[in-house]
């Protein structure tokens, strides 16, 4: 139907590619805005397209394969399954979302700023969608790549240390995943054109020792958790979080820590399934201890973007908890909340930007009394914020009940432990509303104004969509049930 070159994969990756690098060239800042959002909406529309053409027989739409480079077994292949679906759904969701939502943000040159978060768009599909070792590495560092110029050139005061501190951690860990990607490349069988392969299936069949995958194991997990992350590899995010225009965040948050999940999923459990069952007490307990850390460091916090980014280490941890448990109920939930989290996370990330472009301020102990003047925002973030803690109806619940579960069966113990950061979640979630949206309007809320209508439908697109898949989750379910399928079949 797209013909023998033109696949959706395709477009999903080249939208925004060439919309960025067409936007670089454009001088005028609205000239600029239209066309990443332009962009960013027929991505969208591209997106939903795949959710049809993937479910037909004829899957020649959503699958494309051709040889790269080819005296060293690396193909330009991409596919669109289930989980690349879900993924690339929610990559093509939130760009729309961040773009209306600060379309009245100004940026100087403008046009390299939204040249840059399309790129990085751009980026972030590959990894969704490649199934060779190596594009994936090329698409990793595409997405990451224009966040460091993002970061550093519109960020807060202190963005240059935090910028230097995100890019040592993220260097240092893409370093050590090529190191592994090379090492695992040379371990795989001799195909037809080459010795060896870089190619997905190849990886999941190399000729690897237990003592082998042992020590790739960290070197991919380590890259990984990184990106995630995971606990003690987190220390670069809060400071990136708040330094970094709220635009990028919602990126960062919504989005790319996605592409840490999304990596142990598709290439740590298939590639070394004997080094994560040695492995995963040490990676399920450090994930535990950063559930309730990052929930106590939430509780003690002032600033609403630090609340928000330790907020977001919490669940990631559960996440990383009940994919290692290796139980299939646990990894449909990760699934899932994977999607629902990126959704929740950008939408506190806009009500905290609302908030701190008519204040100027992030303090919590400076706010209060919002709900008198802004009682939309009010109703949206109480939504919001009751879709974070998991409450029942809402998108979380779904995924954090069957992470649970999954978690459970692996140990009660650690489930113990993890589920004490749903009472920690309340605590910090609802004192925020409390503290920055009840109680009396001070000198800073108290000029504040309700938001404006395309602040409205943002908004109400991201509560429907809370409702949407809290009410009715068996179609994103269904749709990742046989990815799921494939990672197992490397444990039985």
């Amino acid at each position: 139907m797209f013909g023998d070159y033109i696949t959706l994969p395709h477009l999903l990756i080249f939208v925004p590619l060439i919309a960025g690098l067409v936007t670089f060239f454009l001088k005028k800042e609205s000239s600029a805005k239209s066309s990443a959002l332009f962009a960013s909406i027929v991505t969208l529309f591209v997106s939903v397209a795949s959710l049809y053409f993937a479910d037909n027989k004829d899957l020649s739409g959503v699958n494309f394969s051709y040889v790269w480079l080819k005296h060293i077994g690396s193909s330009f292949s991409v596919a669109l399954d289930g989980m690349g679906r879900l993924l690339t759904l929610l990559t093509a969701i939130a760009f729309p979302l961040i773009f209306v939502a600060t379309y009245k943000n100004s940026y100087k040159n403008a046009n390299v700023f939204y040249g840059l978060m399309l790129l990085s768009q751009s980026g972030l599909m590959g990894v969704f969608l490649s199934m060779d070792a190596l594009l994936f590495y090329f698409f990793w560092e595409l997405a990451l790549i224009p966040v460091y110029f993002l970061c550093s050139r519109w960020g807060g005061e202190k963005r240059i240390q935090a910028t230097f501190k995100f890019f040592v951690y993220t260097f240092a860990g893409s370093l050590l995943m090529l190191l592994g990607i090379i090492y695992t490349y040379l371990h795989t069988e001799p195909t037809n054109v080459s010795e060896h392969s870089f190619a997905m299936h190849a990886f999941y069949n190399a000729a690897l020792n237990p003592h082998q995958e042992n020590w790739l194991f960290w070197l991919f997990f380590i890259a990984f958790a990184i990106k995630m992350p995971v606990f003690p590899f987190h220390t670069w995010q809060p400071g990136a979080y708040e330094q970094s225009p709220t635009s990028v965040t919602m990126v960062l948050s919504g989005v790319m820590v996605k592409m840490g999940l999304f990596a142990v999923l598709r290439w740590l459990l298939p590639v070394f399934p004997k080094a994560v069952i040695q492995f995963d007490n040490i990676v399920i307990g450090l994930s535990v201890i950063g559930i309730i850390y990052a929930s106590l460091i939430a509780i003690k916090q002032n600033d609403l973007k630090r609340l928000v980014a330790y907020s977001s280490i919490a669940h990631i941890g559960l996440m990383s908890a009940a994919i290692f448990a290796t139980k299939q109920v646990g990894i449909e939930g990760v699934m899932i909340q994977m999607f629902n989290h990126g959704i929740n996370i950008i939408g506190l990330w806009i009500v905290v930007e609302l908030i701190e472009k008519q204040t100027g301020v992030r303090k919590i102990s400076e706010l209060g009394g919002i709900a008198h003047k802004a009682p939309v925002l009010t109703i949206m973030l109480v939504i919001i914020a009751f879709a974070n803690i998991a409450l029942p109806l809402t998108n979380a619940f779904v995924g954090e009940f069957m992470m649970f579960n999954g978690l459970f069966q692996f140990n009660k113990w650690y489930t113990a432990f993890a589920g004490i950061s749903i009472i920690l979640a309340a605590v910090y979630t609802l004192n925020m509303v409390k503290n920055v949206f009840y109680g009396e309007a001070n000198a800073l809320t108290a000029g504040m104004k309700d938001i404006s209508l395309n602040e409205k439908i943002i908004l109400a697109v991201i509560v429907v969509m809370i409702f949407i898949v809290g009410v009715f989750p068996q179609p994103m379910l269904d749709m990742t049930k046989d990815t799921v399928t494939l990672i197992l079949s490397k444990f039985k």
